[in-house]
């Protein structure tokens, strides 16, 4: 059984199945997530801050988001893998969009490529999908530009910023994006925009009227520790029980304890 496809995924809006979404950024994650029967992995550019200890996303390069998507892409068996294009790989120009969304499924054997925003990228998404590139887009926050929409806030509250995600929503929908990541928004707002629009919408602070829902896996499990959105529920406490575990081993190298006769030669 091959990974699922972009149509697959899109047909589980209609047939009322939830698409879930995972974050990973390297073999053993993806695998991980794979196994446990996630629909889709996400190589997010939150890799930049989760795995490379950036303060945003915005330093992440096209070399590094490769590097991580390749790896990945080797732990994926059946879910679908998205690879975020990072910062300025894909607003320059649309032929440098081509290229550089191309290097992800030609180099790093990803099946689609994600996009932030949507009035200025609509032109460019439509152009990958007319090249036979799958394009995910995302709306609401987007960290890439977070700066420019006052931080990380939630989008929308009012009417007209209401409206104009609504429309930013259609308009991907119309460019040929196959479903929409729709980050830090009203719930209701979230729902509605998922009513009117026949691809799957992927949730995060979204509410649960979303058609799926992601979430950055070393916040699930907590690995990373240096915030925790509101949206973020922690299944479990992977952080503290590594570290315990290097507290042990330190402890036995040094009162000369490890290793034991079951481990030398």
């Amino acid at each position: 059984m091959g990974r699922l496809t972009p149509p697959e995924i899109k047909a589980m809006k209609n047939a009322g199945k939830k698409v879930v979404v995972m974050t990973a950024y390297d073999y053993p994650t993806a695998r991980l997530a794979d196994s446990a029967g996630v629909d889709v992995v996400l190589v997010g550019d939150s890799l930049g801050m989760v795995c490379l200890g950036y303060p945003d996303t915005v330093s992440v390069t096209m070399e590094e988001m490769l590097h991580h998507t390749a790896a990945a892409a080797r732990g994926s068996q059946r879910a679908l893998v998205v690879a975020d294009m990072p910062f300025l790989s894909y607003q320059v120009s649309v032929e440098e969009a081509i290229r550089n969304a191309g290097r992800f499924l030609k180099e790093a054997r990803a099946d689609c490529v994600k996009v932030e925003g949507a009035k200025a990228v609509a032109k460019t998404v439509a152009a990958l999908v007319e090249v036979g590139i799958p394009v995910m887009g995302h709306i609401g926050l987007t960290p890439q530009t977070a700066t420019q929409l006052g931080g990380f806030k939630v989008q929308g509250r009012d009417d007209k910023a209401a409206l104009a995600l609504l429309k930013e929503a259609k308009a991907l929908e119309a460019a040929g994006a196959f479903s929409i990541v729709i980050e830090c928004v009203p719930q209701e707002l979230a729902t509605r925009i998922s009513s009117e629009i026949s691809i799957p919408t992927i949730g995060i602070g979204a509410g649960p009227g979303c058609d799926g829902q992601v979430l950055v896996l070393h916040d699930l499990v907590g690995l990373f520790d240096r915030f925790m959105p509101k949206f973020v529920k922690r299944y479990a406490e992977a952080g503290t029980l590594i570290r315990e575990a290097i507290v042990k081993y330190k402890e036995e190298v040094e009162a000369g304890t490890f290793p034991g006769k079951e481990h030398v030669f």
